[in-house]
């Protein structure tokens, strides 16, 4: 694995490798202040909304967006690298990373990793020559270490694990210091509870697929060729644990950096999944827009389709596309693709 503050500056351009060797001090901010930042925040945003208060012809009204000429994959169809079940992945985009990423690009960053389909991806297509992911969950941070840092000894403990109930309840109440262990812990409870949810009093799956109980989604073969496929890759990608909106913010100004932003659907005016989904679920969305609207740097962002975001990128005059997709009960669900520049409808 590349570390981010030494590895990338020796093959990212001088620019990017100076921004990123400094996103270790400008994103280990103390909680206090953070919270301080955010009070300015919403003191600026209250501010704006007052001196914004007259009426203005068209004003709040959100249209509809227009159907992505793209249509979701079945996610069958695309090769599933990720050895994560993670709620909210992002295989069903695939086609249109791949659009968005045509021409190539030096440096893929993506703030709020998750199940890493996107960066890997990416990556092993070709797309991107590097990427970036952070995550500030430390459970999925733990397992993306340990897949780019032990690849192989994470396969080999794939391999030697049988699950059952009684010894997934006993990885799960003894949660361990061990970065290799810790990353196995993950990967193991990902798989085995219902969803592959991780948050705080998720269960473990009871009946599952064909009825296999607690070890139905266990495909040990598969998940260890999976890790060794991650491992094969590690030299272009790079992992941080952190904030991803104050990573954004730090490299924001950086135009060689391309953004693929998938954050915790929290928004009002939509499901709000993200908050029963995902142990790290609040995420200020304006300030993510803020930031892109100021950047350089081209991005592609995904949301689900709330009156919140839609009026966000109205506002910032960012263009939209609606994808309906399929969620795990076969149930159309529309999905936002969020771009500076427009490329789906």
């Amino acid at each position: 694995m590349v570390d981010v503050q030494e590895g990338l500056r020796r093959y990212l351009s001088p620019d990017v490798a100076q921004a990123l060797g400094s996103v270790r001090r400008r994103i280990r901010r103390t909680a206090q202040s953070a919270t301080a930042r955010h009070h300015r925040a919403d003191e600026r945003n209250s501010s704006r909304a007052d001196r914004q208060a007259t009426p203005v012809p068209g004003a709040g009204v959100v249209r509809a967006p227009p159907v992505s000429r793209i249509p979701a994959v079945n996610v069958a169809s695309v090769p599933q690298r990720s050895p994560l079940r993670y709620p909210g992945g992002k295989t069903w985009l695939i086609p249109h990373i791949r659009e968005w990423l045509g021409d190539g690009c030096e440096l893929l960053a993506e703030p709020f990793a998750g199940g890493g389909i996107v960066s890997l991806t990416a990556v092993m297509e070709n797309l991107a020559d590097r990427a970036i992911m952070v995550e500030l969950d430390r459970d999925v941070a733990a397992f993306w270490r340990a897949a780019l840092e032990q690849g192989g000894k994470l396969a080999d403990m794939v391999l030697g694990f049988e699950v059952t109930a009684e010894s997934v309840g006993e990885l799960e109440c003894n949660p361990s210091a061990d970065a290799l262990a810790h990353g196995f812990r993950t990967l193991v409870l990902n798989r085995t509870r219902r969803g592959g949810i991780l948050a705080p009093g998720a269960a473990l799956t009871k009946n599952g697929e064909n009825g296999n109980g607690v070890g139905s989604r266990w495909y040990p073969e598969t998940l260890a060729r999976r890790l060794e496929a991650i491992s094969a890759y590690r030299d272009r990608i790079a992992f941080y644990e952190g904030d991803g909106v104050a990573f954004l913010e730090s490299l924001a100004h950086v135009s060689d950096i391309r953004w693929f932003i998938d954050p915790p659907y929290t928004a009002s005016g939509g499901k709000r999944a993200g908050s029963r989904l995902y142990a790290c679920a609040e995420v200020p969305h304006r300030r993510i827009f803020e930031a892109l609207a100021d950047s350089p740097a081209d991005f592609l962002m995904t949301y689900d389709c709330s009156e919140e975001i839609q009026e966000l990128a109205a506002e910032h005059r960012f263009n939209v596309a609606r994808v309906e997709m399929k969620n795990g009960h076969h149930a159309l669900i529309p999905e936002l693709i969020i771009t500076r520049r427009s490329l789906f409808a």
